[in-house]
């Protein structure tokens, strides 16, 4: 089946351009375009797309904003679109609940492998960039975690918290399964039972989260 995409780019040359690539693909189905935040939200209410591809910057409601209220209702998985690789906002559109981040330079392969892979599940685009995001932003605004903060962590066991660790690292599964000597669908299964117990909606969250309780 093919995978359903929404993009959100308020420049109208970018957004061509990207519609072009994504609509190459065979596997790859673009079904609307947005030229602003709002547009996108209430396209993506109404056409119930598999991903969005979503700018940070645009006008009358921003990507981050954008991104909260898709994640929020549901609508569709969020792969973030940057200028740049350690910009402030797409932090928070991870912190929003987007499931990944792409630049804006990245070539015609890596995005759409980049929609592939946030719709398959796995999240982390990048992991070698993301590990950059979370080091900069997590590790350095983030508090130190209180007792309270900790106590999510006892829903966890042993082994989903040393998954949970390499999370925080922005390993892939299949760097997870090396370092902790496990099938690569073993792994798979412990993140999502690891999303789940903590209630949160992607990989990034979770290595969001376990960088900031130092895991």
């Amino acid at each position: 089946m093919s995978i359903r995409v929404l993009v959100a780019e308020d420049q109208s040359a970018v957004r061509a351009g990207l519609v072009l690539i994504l609509g190459s693909a065979p596997d790859i189905e673009v079904v609307g375009e947005a030229g602003d935040g709002e547009a996108a939200v209430r396209l993506a209410r109404e056409l119930r797309p598999d991903l969005v591809l979503m700018d940070v910057s645009m006008p009358r409601l921003d990507g981050v904003s954008a991104t909260r209220q898709v994640v929020s209702e549901g609508l569709a998985d969020v792969l973030v679109l940057t200028t740049f690789d350690l910009d402030e906002y797409v932090f928070g559109a991870l912190r929003a609940g987007a499931s990944g981040f792409l630049l804006k330079d990245t070539e015609a392969h890596g995005l759409l492998e980049a929609v592939r892979t946030v719709a398959s599940g796995e999240g982390l685009i990048a992991p070698a960039v993301t590990r950059r995001l979370i080091a900069e932003f997590a590790g350095a605004t983030a508090a130190p975690p209180d007792a309270a903060d900790r106590a999510v962590l006892d829903a966890l066991t042993r082994r989903e918290r040393e998954v949970l660790g390499c999370l925080g690292e922005g390993l892939s599964n299949a760097e997870v399964a090396v370092r902790l000597s496990m099938a690569e669908a073993t792994v798979k299964t412990h993140v999502s039972r690891v999303l789940g117990k903590l209630g949160l909606r992607s990989r990034v969250q979770a290595a969001v989260l376990a960088q900031e309780l130092g895991i």
